[in-house]
């Protein structure tokens, strides 16, 4: 297992900050090290509420050329979150494809370069986890048309430019993220309140690597210090496979709450990963998947819990 990186007083700059995986990343590193965010920043209460916790905000568009102008480069480690699903093919593939190639030129002096891709890059193929060279496919069209295409040609992107001008990368394949910001088991239990259906393949139980935010930011220094500059390829989850079938129903047990489950073919199947080169690069996860569950509901909707 390779030892994290020291990113304490070290310049980093992370992308989409304001999402739900990045932000807590700001939250735990603004104070240890000279933190820039990058992001559009449309919403300035998004602005506010970053530079609130320490990092410095840089407003650009990577879909842009020239968007990178007021970016300083001499980063010592990049972390792009950044992803865009407008649905809009053009557009997505400028700023989740061209745009990180932009990025990565912009800032090719760096020690390590972090890009968070998806597990949504592999094709469906039943329970079979998927190991790094399995078979890409348009998994996720019925919900994100553009997601994991866009992915796909980000993935490329990235490779051609690390190999091309020596920039030392990991691209890691991110399951299934929650934490007590939220995630998918938090709106699985916001529709099992209101009695909405979910909708799942029929082909169960689907399974997937939760990854609790937690881990993630503990393993996200040991991801830097994979990277390479033939780029290394990754998945990154959480050591224990569990399902939508078995996390709705210990949501059940926590709020008396019942799932609605409906079948629908075109739904997300099972897409659980193989966690050998994980586990050989950056170690297991720690946090079990019901105490982060059960923690999530705490910090969330307490209100909701069992007496």
């Amino acid at each position: 297992m390779l030892e994290p990186v020291a990113i304490d007083g070290k310049k980093i700059l992370i992308t989409g900050p304001t999402g739900q995986v990045a932000e807590p990343v700001i939250a735990a590193w603004a104070q240890r090290c000279d933190l820039t965010a990058l992001a559009r920043f449309s919403n300035p209460d998004d602005r506010a509420r970053i530079e609130a916790l320490g990092a410095t905000c840089v407003a650009a568009d990577l879909a842009q050329p020239g968007s990178l102008a007021a970016l300083p480069d001499d980063f010592d480690y990049v972390l792009n979150f950044a992803v865009v699903k407008s649905g809009d093919f053009d557009y997505d593939l400028a700023a989740n494809a061209e745009g990180l190639g932009r990025l990565m030129l912009h800032c090719r002096g760096v020690k390590a370069f972090l890009h968070l891709s998806s597990t949504a890059v592999y094709e469906y193929c039943g329970h079979e986890p998927r190991t790094e060279d399995a078979p890409l496919g348009d998994n996720h069209r019925v919900m994100f048309p553009t997601y994991s295409i866009s992915k796909i040609a980000a993935e490329t992107v990235c490779r051609f430019t690390a190999r091309q001008f020596n920039i030392p990368t990991t691209i890691a394949r991110l399951s299934v993220p929650y934490g007590d910001n939220g995630g998918w088991p938090y709106f699985h239990l916001l529709m099992m309140e209101q009695g909405i259906p979910i909708e799942i393949h029929p082909e169960r139980p689907n399974c997937y690597n939760l990854l609790h935010a937690d881990d993630y930011l503990e393993k996200l220094p040991r991801l830097l210090a994979a990277a390479s500059e033939d780029v290394t390829t990754v998945n990154f989850g959480g050591s224990q496979r569990t399902s939508i079938e078995e996390w709705c129903a210990y949501l059940s047990e926590l709020t008396g709450f019942e799932p609605i489950f409906q079948d629908n073919p075109k739904a997300f199947g099972s897409l659980c990963i193989d966690t050998e080169r994980m586990h050989s690069l950056i170690g297991p996860t720690q946090v079990d998947w019901r105490d982060g569950i059960s923690r999530q509901v705490q910090a969330l909707a307490p209100q909701w819990l069992k007496a």
